[in-house]
């Protein structure tokens, strides 16, 4: 065995006693930062590269493309029209963050070419925008805005033409108070407009615009969890369907909860009421609520549970729709590249007035997520809808196969 000599710096040793070499200690160096980088990488499996600019402007493109096989892409009881339909989702982020000021401009068109009945082939898009401002501790703005352009092949007037239509909205939230005082207080306004591009005069009758008002009160109960008290009020006006102008007002109460016993979660309940400007049409009240609630029983596995409650906006002679939807998903990591997503809803919506119309729609689905590498994702899915309904040619079945290829830098 080599002695070292007295003030040399002593090399490792090997298992036979043996020095080591410098070589061999690159090589054990080499392959601890390998390992160590794969690590890394695993946790950043689904972090897309952005192209960063010198003034702070980060660019994060994304391209997905899907190939699906559709049953019933139009949603009818008799006849269905079946299809391979191929989609190319090109979309982008714009945004900038210096800690005091948030910016993010976000973009996608959404092309769908049906392979049996190309008069149904389109293309959505879809143009958001934020900007958020932090002034000081207990200062804070948010605005956004945002447009769609849309055409929907599962429509009620499938038998005649596609929906088409735009949707708009300009809206912000100023927040008062710091995010760890005791009490918060937001306050929101929107508005927004719909409008439809069918020809011959087609849902004319649904053109509207909204303004909302809503206040939100906040104040802790725990280390963790807040009480709320909030307040809505939102003013309908339809273009030409003038019976359906109406006031919406809304009082609810609740709590909001981050990180206790494995969940996060709200839930808010209360009561709204329609007011109509036509006196002939009859005001319209029940309960409301929205409850969302996220348990993590292992760190890899969240069931999220979901259910509202509200009066929507009423048609086919209705003036209200009274909507219960509960859903309850299941994303599991089985490994740091695999993934699953279970679903299930379900939608009653009861016609107001003398529509005496019910509809009862259930929902599921399964999807499979493979992240091949950090920029390079796969998804293998099915979903089924069935409705029954006590309206006539208002009921369907829908089966969707779906595997789409998700890309970024």
């Amino acid at each position: 065995m080599v002695k070292p000599n007295p003030g040399e710096a002593s090399l490792p040793l090997d298992s036979a006693g043996n020095t080591m070499s410098l070589k061999s200690n690159a090589r054990s160096l080499i392959k601890l930062s390998a390992l160590l980088c794969a690590n890394a990488c695993a946790d950043e499996l689904n972090v897309p590269q952005s192209i960063k600019f010198e003034n702070g402007l980060t660019f994060t493109p994304y391209l997905q493309t899907s190939e699906r096989y559709d049953d019933n892409f139009r949603e009818v009881e008799r006849h269905p029209d079946a299809s391979w339909i191929t989609s190319l989702t090109p979309s982008f982020n714009l945004a900038s963050n210096d800690g005091k000021r948030a910016y993010k401009l976000s973009y996608k068109a959404d092309s769908d070419i049906f392979e049996s009945s190309h008069k149904d082939d389109n293309t959505d898009h879809y143009l958001d925008g934020t900007a958020g401002f932090d002034f000081n501790a207990r200062n804070r703005l948010k605005l956004e805005a945002g447009y769609k352009k849309v055409e929907e092949t599962a429509t009620l007037d499938q038998h005649l033409e596609n929906d088409k239509y735009t949707f708009s909205h300009l809206g912000g939230m100023y927040t008062y108070g710091a995010r760890t005082a005791r009490g918060q207080l937001e306050l929101s306004a929107d508005y927004s407009q719909m409008r439809y591009q069918n020809s011959d005069g087609i849902n004319n009758d649904k053109e509207r615009d909204a303004t909302a008002l809503i206040g939100t009160l906040y104040f802790k109960v725990a280390p963790n969890t807040r009480a709320l008290v909030e307040t809505r009020w939102t003013q309908f006006e339809y273009v030409s369907n003038k019976k359906l102008d109406n006031d919406t007002v809304a009082l609810l109460g609740g709590l909001s909860w981050d990180a206790t016993a494995n969940t996060t979660g709200t839930v808010k309940l209360g009561a709204e009421r329609k007011l109509y400007d036509d006196p002939a049409v009859g005001d319209k009240g029940g309960s409301l609520w929205e409850v969302g609630v996220d348990w993590k029983p292992r760190s890899y596995s969240t069931f999220s549970l979901k259910t509202h409650h509200q009066l929507d906006e009423g048609t086919d002679g209705a003036s209200a729709i009274d909507n219960l939807t509960t859903s309850l998903d299941w994303e599991h990591e089985w490994l740091d590249r695999l993934s699953t997503v279970a679903s299930y809803s379900y939608t009653t919506k009861d016609y107001q007035d003398d529509a005496e119309r019910q509809d009862k729609i259930n929902r599921y689905g399964f999807l499979v997520k493979y992240q091949m590498r950090r920029w390079l994702g796969f998804d293998i899915g099915y979903r089924h809808g069935k409705e029954k309904s006590t309206f006539a040619d208002e009921s369907f079945e829908r089966n969707i196969y779906k595997f789409s290829v998700t890309a970024t830098l």
